[in-house]
């Protein structure tokens, strides 16, 4: 199933930015009646009919609203310094929000390597990696071993995913 990205669905109409129009439109070729799915990000799933199959402005229609699979008992956030190899860092963001990291908050700290991120790009990562995976603050340990900042953050969010299946 390919999922599509809408942050802010209101009504029971809406029409798709430029870029997902023209994914829908010219690369998997469907057309007015078509079932398309969207997430808004927040654990949502809609089932939608394409109304118009205009490659810079698809128009849809919401014929079905229904929770994603977020319906997780304990919730992550995480704040992960950015590393020097940015991507490094976008390859933690991509993991993390497939395995499903509910909040990443990127900080500078006294020892940080990078001094300044591109949100955009970052953004397109996470909405990428969202797309992909359809999917309060608690200090923990990792033990005593000592982990890369990105592979730290990924055993976070494993340790987490383990303690939702119990």
């Amino acid at each position: 199933m390919n999922l599509f990205y809408v942050p802010n669905i209101s009504g029971e109409r809406f029409v798709l930015e430029k870029d997902e129009s023209k994914h829908i439109v010219r690369v998997l070729r469907k057309v007015k009646g078509d079932t398309v799915f969207i997430t808004d990000g927040k654990g949502h799933i809609f089932t939608c009919a394409i109304e118009e199959a205009h490659p810079a402005a698809c128009s849809l229609t919401v014929m079905e609203k229904k929770p994603g699979n977020d319906l997780r008992d304990v919730k992550l956030s995480l704040a992960v310094a950015p590393t020097k190899n940015i991507a490094r860092y976008e390859w933690f963001l991509e993991k993390s929000t497939e395995i499903g990291v509910d909040h990443i908050f990127p900080f500078f700290s006294e020892h940080s390597e990078r001094t300044s991120i591109k949100p955009e790009r970052l953004k397109r990562v996470l909405i990428s990696a969202m797309k992909q995976s359809q999917k309060g603050f608690t200090p923990v340990s990792l033990g005593p071993s000592r982990l890369r900042t990105e592979t730290a953050a990924i055993v976070a969010c494993h340790t987490i995913n383990l303690m939702n299946e119990t």
